[in-house]
């Protein structure tokens, strides 16, 4: 088990789950496309908190992670009507929000961070310092704050395109060929990137991590 699959413990999406989630959005896709735009609504509903905390995880920011979830949404509105069914409508949002965060990173030159906050959110920080550390009351304090500061020293060694690799791979539970289809990239670079990150990850993080 990789390092940040025992930071982040978030299930994988089931492959038989994904394709009855495909079929049904493509559905109504298709009423969007007839003109029954009340139908997008679905869509947001069903999608936003994900892609929310897919652009949190990269930006690290709430404010920008709200705004930039709001634009994607906004964009994959407009152009709805030339998306063509080759790939899943979540795997063209996906794409559509990857996009978006790149090129806010790159254009404010930020950083991302991992942040305990989103697992406190989800309840799971507690047990994700179980599966780290035995440490309890304030050592378990301590330990938290130490291991957020040396994840964030760890992240800022990857490049954008490997931070974003880990974040879909490690966080959504995305499949190599879904990250390739979303990066426009092929399933070697996305191993050879989760590869990579990896290998730094568990090289910075040994210390805290129990076998």
């Amino acid at each position: 088990m990789s390092v940040l699959s025992k930071v982040l413990t978030k299930p994988l999406v089931a492959s038989p789950e994904r394709r009855q989630e495909a079929d049904a959005d493509s559905v109504i896709v298709q009423r969007v496309q007839a003109g029954e735009v009340a139908a997008f609504d679905q869509l947001i509903r069903r999608y936003r908190e994900r892609v929310y905390g897919l652009i949190y995880h990269m930006t690290s920011n709430r404010e920008d992670a709200a705004d930039l979830t709001q634009d994607v949404f906004i964009k994959a509105f407009q152009s709805i009507h030339r998306f063509a069914g080759q790939a899943s409508f979540f795997t063209w949002l996906y794409r559509i929000a990857v996009n978006s965060s790149l090129t806010h990173l790159r254009r404010n030159r930020l950083r991302t961070f991992f942040s305990f906050d989103q697992l406190a959110a989800e309840g799971k920080a507690a047990e994700v310092l179980d599966r780290l550390t035995d440490a309890g009351g304030a050592d378990r304090e301590t330990f938290a704050k130490e291991l957020q500061e040396k994840l964030n020293e760890a992240l800022q060694k990857l490049s954008i395109k490997h931070r974003t690799v880990v974040t879909l791979f490690e966080i959504d539970g995305l499949s190599h060929e879904e990250i390739a289809e979303i990066m426009h990239c092929s399933v070697g670079t996305v191993r050879s990137r989760l590869h990579y990150a990896k290998q730094l990850l568990q090289s910075e993080l040994q210390d805290y991590i129990r076998p």
